[in-house]
């Protein structure tokens, strides 16, 4: 192990060759990675160029891209994107309130850490620069480091799954994203009625003001019946769609034949 002398204290530091041992690869591929932009530059002592873990995970992350089947152009602009989301924030506020102090809302989802190598496995090859940027654009995923944070372990899951059944990943994207506004607009139905009819009832009960703890009470309070509405609207809508989607695929004629149709179990009359 080496270090620089203006390394930080307990950080780990690498010359080019123990880098490039450490990654399994040679210094001239070395070279060659860093002419194509894909590490970041190395700390400078002098002469002497200084790596560190972060570039020692993008050596390993590029080799693993590389053994999935990913070409060295599409590895630069995948980290290129992955790079432009790291400084991605996305912030919460509660109808405009200071919600520091606010923790009962309204999701439950756990964040997942994924490597990109990981993401990758996920979605079957399918995590090109396209669908990685609409993921970070509609708020899926977020970078911290060398590592991607998806939002939501459920919406991991039923997408991967969603794309191993043969949907297409951005077609999957596209969904969410027409999802996401649909669900912003249930979500500003219920904030409305919050700040329209709840608000002002606990405030009136609370000449002193509105406190986190009272807050965090009334929204304990929300949060099961909102959900409840929402699950009971969805599955009655759903099942009014699929109906009608089915009875249009029988009138155009894709009806089940006599084929079809299961064989009766012995002694009973298939009609």
């Amino acid at each position: 192990m080496s270090a620089g002398g203006g390394a930080a204290v307990g950080a780990r530091e690498f010359r080019a060759a123990e880098l490039a041992e450490l990654a399994g690869i040679t210094t001239r591929t070395l070279r060659f990675y860093r002419e194509r932009k894909l590490l970041p530059p190395p700390r400078r002592d002098g002469r002497i160029a200084w790596y560190d873990e972060h570039h020692l995970a993008r050596l390993r992350t590029i080799s693993g891209l590389l053994a999935r089947g990913h070409t060295l152009g599409g590895i630069a602009d995948l980290l290129g994107a992955f790079e432009s989301g790291r400084d991605s924030h996305g912030t919460a506020e509660l109808l405009g309130l200071e919600s520091s102090m606010i923790t009962n809302l309204f999701a439950e989802e756990t964040p997942i850490r994924l490597t990109p190598e990981e993401l990758a496995d996920y979605y079957q090859g399918e995590v090109t620069v396209e669908n990685l940027a609409a993921s970070l654009d509609i708020g899926y995923i977020a970078v911290d480091g060398d590592e991607f944070v998806h939002a939501s372990r459920r919406l991991l899951d039923a997408s991967s799954e969603l794309v191993k059944k043969g949907i297409p990943l951005a077609a999957v994207l596209a969904a969410g994203r027409e999802l996401r506004t649909q669900a912003e607009a249930v979500a500003e139905v219920f904030t409305g009625l919050f700040r329209t009819h709840l608000l002002p009832k606990e405030q009136a009960a609370a000449p002193e003001g509105l406190d986190a703890e009272r807050l965090n009470d009334l929204l304990t309070q929300l949060r099961p019946l909102a959900k409840q509405v929402v699950e009971a609207e969805l599955g009655l809508a759903l099942d009014r769609r699929v109906r009608a989607e089915i009875d249009e695929w029988i009138a155009q004629g894709n009806a089940p034949t006599a084929d079809d149709t299961p064989d009766a179990p012995p002694g009973e009359d298939p009609t």
